[in-house]
């Protein structure tokens, strides 16, 4: 009985997986037509503060751990000199857009080629692979996302071991009701504008290890 209840659940988390693929597709290439004059105005924005490259790239690991070229509106000015850390670089106009996550938007154009999904753990640092527990690594067992159960649950004020344990929680739990629940929840954690930054960090502090 428990091997076949298994197997149940183990046939609905491919269905899910399935249709979930392409109602990401569908949603993403809805959103970035709506919000096209959006980022028209964000790009000008960013051109005008910070000059260029408007759009951020970064290489991050996905699903299988299989890197990717992230894409973001620009935030912060080029690491030179004085201007090493992050609270010195992040720009108020730039301040606004992390706040407002409208530099994520092109994000979108991952979850429209497949790399990333709506909801999942967020997508971290190539550097990070090596430090994660076994039971932390899990959290790339599914795409990353633009949002996640770690967003909504304390978002950049949450510790590493909260936020990565929130992500395997994701892994295992995951399912079109814990999907709705999560975009919800965001959207009322961007009107309030909660966990934006780590206490005493202007992002969020380097992961460098944490045991689970």
């Amino acid at each position: 009985m428990t091997r076949l209840r298994h197997g149940r659940a183990s046939a609905r988390r491919q269905r899910y997986d399935q249709t979930k693929r392409a109602a990401d597709a569908v949603v993403a290439g809805l959103v970035l037509l709506l919000s096209a004059p959006i980022q028209g105005v964000v790009a000008l924005v960013v051109w005008r503060d910070l000059g260029r490259p408007i759009i951020f790239r970064q290489t991050r690991p996905g699903k299988d751990c299989k890197p990717f070229g992230l894409i973001k509106f620009r935030t912060m000015k080029h690491k030179a000199g004085e201007l090493s850390n992050d609270a010195d670089r992040l720009t108020p106009a730039g301040r606004f857009l992390r706040e407002t996550s409208l530099d994520e938007l092109p994000e979108l154009w991952n979850v429209l080629r497949g790399d990333m999904s709506l909801v999942g753990p967020r997508p971290l640092l190539m550097q990070y692979l090596g430090r994660y527990s076994p039971v932390q690594a899990r959290r790339h067992e599914v795409r990353p996302g633009l949002t996640g159960l770690a967003q909504v649950m304390g978002r950049n004020d949450a510790s590493w071991d909260k936020r990565l344990r929130l992500d395997v929680e994701y892994v295992e739990k995951r399912c079109w009701r814990l999907d709705l629940w999560i975009i919800a929840m965001t959207f009322r954690a961007l009107v309030r504008r909660e966990g934006i930054t780590a206490r005493g960090h202007a992002t969020m502090p380097e992961f460098t290890g944490v045991e689970s």
